[in-house]
């Protein structure tokens, strides 16, 4: 007779888990196409990948980290998460210093991508399941296979609902210079985002630089990220946001915070948002891998749950967000992004003081 002590019942569950493990990694492995499953067998050897980002938040960017880890055990990933001025500051330093640490570079800022890809800092490679994004996205990557676009952001305008009315909110992004707004705006900050930058190119483009010289008159509280002002609307230190992402914001808005969204009349601005690997990667095989990861269905599955614009038509898009087709949509010239970037940081600085 087998005598069930305590230990002996601890082994039972933790062997049953073991195995439970075990055939869900088999089931996922069997769900792998051929590509996803040679470059696994490399990558396990390598056991991790680092990403520098500053495409999402904290919390859905450490999703996707273990969400890739869990699609693919074994390899871990070193999620170093930032504003996208700062993710670009803290990889240029490591060229400067010849250390090789980034695996995977993704930015919100296209002039970031094109930079590395002249100066050879990029690995050619085109991940297979790109083939299965939407065409907007497919476009807006590099022709060459240098970098490809992992996440479309969106970003417009939102108000606290306990404190202003939809009768009464701004409806354009021309309507934020209005003195009613004096002490009530919050915003991002173009040195720090690169969707602020896209922005602010936009804005003088449409408005030329006195709507800012307007805008500062309303004294908006200045953040760095774009996503700094939901945290502001939901703590009802200001009340309007500007520029800010409505995939943080409808998050936000699913855990119950009094924020509603505001598609300005005068333009969404859109931001093709692009991944790469590094060429001089220290882990190569990891670092495509998490491409196809990224480009693929499991991982804009991760993305949808945080509210993030879908790029597959197999994956849909994500709830309480419009069509694509039903926004006007306004998107930076990527060559006046690089071109220009750099100046309306310096104007922002000189105009605001920050």
């Amino acid at each position: 007779m087998v005598v069930l002590n305590r230990r002996l019942l601890l082994g039972l569950a933790a062997g049953g888990a073991a195995a439970r493990l075990a055939q869900a990694q088999e089931a996922r492995a069997q769900d792998m196409p051929a590509h996803e499953k040679a470059l696994y067998e490399a990558a396990k050897s390598e056991g991790e990948v680092t990403w520098y980002t500053g495409q999402m938040q904290a919390e859905p960017s450490e999703a996707l980290g273990r969400g890739f880890s869990e699609r693919y055990p074994g390899v871990k990933v070193n999620v170093v998460r930032s504003t996208s001025q700062v993710a670009f500051q803290r990889l240029a330093q490591d060229m400067r210093a010849g250390i090789a640490q980034c695996d995977v570079f993704s930015s919100t800022d296209h002039s970031h991508a094109a930079h590395l890809k002249r100066q050879d800092r990029l690995a050619a490679y085109r991940p297979r399941n790109a083939d299965g994004l939407i065409q907007a996205a497919r476009d807006a990557g590099d022709p060459d296979g240098f970098f490809h676009v992992t996440y479309l952001g969106l970003y417009l305008m939102a108000r606290n609902s306990n404190a202003v009315s939809e009768a009464e909110a701004p409806k354009s992004w021309k309507d934020l210079t209005d003195p009613k707004w004096r002490g009530k705006i919050a915003v991002g900050h173009p040195g720090y985002s690169g969707a602020i930058t896209s922005w602010c190119l936009l804005m003088r483009k449409m408005y030329g630089w006195d709507y800012f010289k307007a805008l500062e008159k309303n004294q908006p509280q200045i953040g760095r990220s774009s996503g700094d002002p939901v945290t502001t609307l939901n703590a009802g230190e200001r009340v309007i946001g500007a520029g800010i992402p409505s995939a943080t914001t409808l998050l936000s808005i699913s855990r119950g915070n009094p924020i509603t969204l505001i598609y300005p009349t005068d333009g969404t601005l859109m931001v093709p948002a692009p991944s790469a690997v590094l060429r001089n990667a220290p882990h190569a095989s990891a670092a495509r891998l998490f491409m196809e990861f990224l480009t693929g269905p499991e991982g804009q599955r991760v993305t949808r749950r945080f509210f993030g614009e879908s790029l597959r038509d197999d994956v849909p898009p994500p709830p309480g967000a419009r069509p694509l087709s039903e926004i006007p949509l306004i998107t930076a010239d990527p060559e006046a992004l690089e071109r220009d970037g750099q100046e309306v940081k310096e104007l922002w600085r000189d105009t605001f003081g920050v």
